[in-house]
């Protein structure tokens, strides 16, 4: 039987296929009373990631679908590339870093060239490209399993190379960027690297473009205010910019 944290995300992902669920169903789906789906739907919709409805839930608009890695390069790539010049200022020369796998941490990669003693490590094989021809720069990769749609490596084996690490930062690229759901992405098993990877850094630095805010993968890694830099765009609801601050988070804002 699922645990109740496998089967809220059962449910999310069935939501997202169907548009709806209704309790009577998924109380049968999943062979527990109607009073626990109750329970699951609410705290869900809690998290922004279902609109609780009468008899059931719906599908949230907040929640993102994931896009392949092609996709996501293209999208908003001008922006990507003002926001990976501004991450990799809050790099200093020495340093051991993480650089999460996804289309923003590759255009960081290739930010960080000029550097003269870097220690990189990644999981993704798209930022490990981008720095071959960094003289500078050792790489160092995760291993695991590859993931093709993200080409980004995940499961034991990337887990376990890092704990032999310790490391100055992490430069996280994020699905969603919410409230209530906090920093999220839509693969379990890389939200579980993620996790990993911010317990292992002395900082934590999120870039992301403000499109993802006030959206949600269904997966958290840190919640809202748990990180010690963000490096966004200009379009940053003055909400989420307050609440940072207040949480003694620093922004750095491009234009």
């Amino acid at each position: 039987m699922m645990n109740s944290i496998e089967r809220r995300h059962d449910i999310v992902q069935w939501a997202l296929k169907e548009g709806r669920v209704e309790v009577e169903a998924l109380a049968a789906r999943y062979g527990v009373s109607t009073v626990t789906i109750r329970t699951d739907l609410n705290q869900l919709h809690d998290k922004g990631l279902l609109v609780r409805a009468r008899g059931g839930a719906v599908a949230s608009n907040k929640i993102t679908r994931e896009l392949s890695v092609s996709e996501k390069h293209q999208e908003r790539l001008d922006t990507k590339r003002r926001l990976a010049l501004a991450a990799a200022k809050e790099i200093r020369e020495g340093e051991a870093i993480i650089l999460d796998s996804g289309t923003t941490t590759a255009e960081v990669a290739l930010c960080l060239h000029h550097f003269k003693r870097l220690v990189v490590m990644t999981n993704g094989l798209n930022v490990a490209q981008n720095l071959v021809d960094a003289p500078g720069v050792e790489v160092l990769m995760t291993g695991g399993t590859l993931r093709k749609k993200s080409m980004s490596f995940y499961g034991r084996q990337a887990e376990e190379s890092l704990l032999r690490y310790r490391f100055d930062k992490v430069v996280l690229g994020v699905d969603g960027f919410d409230f209530h759901a906090g920093i999220t992405t839509h693969f379990e098993y890389e939200a579980i690297l993620n996790r990993q990877m911010c317990d292992l850094a002395r900082e934590i630095v999120v870039v992301t473009d403000s499109s993802k805010f006030n959206r949600a993968g269904v997966h958290q890694i840190r919640a809202f205010g748990e990180i010690d830099t963000l490096v966004t765009d200009s379009g940053i609801p003055d909400s989420f910019a307050q609440a940072l601050k207040d949480a003694g988070v620093k922004l750095v804002i491009v234009d």
